[in-house]
């Protein structure tokens, strides 16, 4: 799970602990049903902490639910960054990375179910996949590798489609996830102006193994 730099004595180890078993239970809380509606009292004692311990970390549950969505997110796209270090072409970042989220709701299921109950994706957030996702589409746009004349068009719905693939996995268990996602892919390719040759040898070319 992400943290940030490690703590420089023992008080700010525990402090750091503290934060991140709230962190849990409220990831916990998200990727089961996606209900924000649990008193502080019951997240506190699923994360095994003092209740009063809550508000040394958060003002509020809004406050929580946000970091642990932020949290989640942050760990999805270091997870995907991983095997995307090596790749330059943002066709083929974006090709990738959503073959390789669709594989990631075996190997994650629970930053998935999250994405899938919380509306995780939008295009505006500042951390996880939606900023790489701009990146990735305005490199694409300034190298002339995309045909598109609206970034934020682009980036709507590529922000659409992860969720609602996950919807159908979750409620399909039998699903070709990786086929599924590569037909995806394909799409999105296409439509930011690939050909579709083009489109479909990215969208079928073995995946980058993790850095």
């Amino acid at each position: 799970m992400p943290m940030s730099a490690s703590p420089r004595n023992r008080f700010e180890r525990r402090r750091a602990e503290t934060r991140q078993a709230l962190l849990r239970a409220a990831r916990k809380l998200l990727a089961d049903s996606g209900d924000t509606s649990a008193s502080i009292r019951t997240i506190a004692e699923l994360a095994d902490v003092g209740f009063g311990s809550f508000y040394n970390h958060f003002t509020c549950k809004p406050d929580l639910f946000d970091a642990a969505v932020a949290d989640a997110l942050e760990e999805f796209a270091r997870t995907v960054d991983r095997h995307l270090c090596g790749v330059d072409d943002p066709a083929e970042r974006l090709a990738d990375g959503m073959r390789l989220s669709a594989r990631m709701a075996d190997s994650h299921p629970e930053i998935m179910r999250i994405l899938c109950h919380s509306e995780l994706g939008r295009i505006c957030a500042g951390r996880g996949l939606a900023p790489r996702a701009r990146r990735d589409v305005e490199q694409g746009m300034a190298s002339g590798r995309f045909a598109v004349v609206d970034p934020m068009i682009a980036l709507t719905a590529l922000n659409g489609s992860l969720p609602a693939l996950l919807q159908l996995w979750f409620c399909q268990p039998e699903a070709d996830r990786d086929h599924a996602a590569g037909m995806l892919a394909e799409m999105l390719l296409h439509m930011l102006g690939l050909s579709m040759d083009e489109a479909r040898d990215l969208a079928r070319r073995p995946l980058p193994a993790a850095a």
